[in-house]
């Protein structure tokens, strides 16, 4: 509702002179009684095409066309503060941001020793040298298990994530694809009896497990029979862990040893 001062200031700006409501407004001062008054019937000659009496013209009725003035009506913020009114845009949603999984490291050695296979996590990421303590410690389980203790290294240890750089999909599942299909593959060369997963990265990306799996045989679709075990140094680290690897050995090495036989 505009009080009388606020309504002129809107109708100067806009050039309106003369206006008349065509409603009685509340807070307005009282109308000018001249802006009411109809003008006078203004007497129009006729046309002299011949000499005719003289006749008066009926007064033609005025038509007043009342000018229509639309009144912007502000927001309650521009009436109070004299600011220009904002139009409320709808915000769209601040887009979901997906939090991208880093790709795993790690680097797992392929040996054979006798028919069995055995994916080993190297534990400094380098190849097996001859007196580092966990091809000692590994030497001495495959001893322990009735297998030859001197195995046969097949191929290049598998280093993940491949590339250092590029677009490339490097994730978990990408990780799993390719370990299983390189294991995959040294299998159809030549079969084994048991796969042995030594180490979390080995039992998590061969035999889809984890740690909870560890000294336990597991049947992985596409690489058969497999065993999981804890990677070499966190059984240096914790020598009780030892005789749950050993009770373990007991009850599966009548699967290799009537192989070898």
């Amino acid at each position: 509702m505009l009080i009388e001062s606020r309504r002129r200031a809107y109708l100067t700006a806009m050039q309106v002179v003369n206006w008349l409501p065509r409603t009685e407004l509340p807070f307005a001062a009282p109308s000018r009684p001249e802006l009411l008054e109809a003008p006078e019937p203004m007497e129009v000659a006729p046309p002299q095409a011949a000499p005719v009496s003289k006749t008066v013209a009926e007064p033609l009725a005025p038509v007043v066309e009342r000018p229509k003035v639309e009144v912007p009506r502000p927001s309650l913020a521009s009436t109070r503060t004299n600011a220009k009114p904002v139009e409320e845009v709808d915000e769209a949603p601040p887009p979901v941001k997906v939090a991208q999984v880093p790709p795993p490291r790690f680097a797992l050695q392929l040996l054979r020793a006798g028919r069995c296979l055995l994916l080993v996590e190297l534990p400094t990421g380098e190849p097996f040298q001859s007196r580092d303590p966990a091809y000692l410690l590994l030497k001495d389980m495959l001893r322990a298990a009735g297998l030859p203790d001197s195995p046969q290294i097949i191929g290049e240890p598998v280093r993940w994530p491949l590339l250092s750089r590029g677009t490339m999909d490097q994730g978990p599942e990408a990780a799993r694809d390719f370990v299983q299909g390189f294991v995959s593959a040294r299998l159809e060369d030549e079969p084994c009896v048991c796969l042995w997963l030594i180490g979390l990265p080995a039992v998590r990306f061969a035999g889809e497990a984890d740690a909870e799996a560890f000294n336990r045989e597991l049947q992985v679709e596409g690489l058969g029979s497999a065993w999981a075990l804890p990677g070499l140094e966190s059984l240096m680290e914790t020598p009780r862990h030892k005789a749950d690897v050993w009770q373990a050995m007991r009850r599966l090495m009548a699967r290799w040893k009537e192989s070898n036989e």
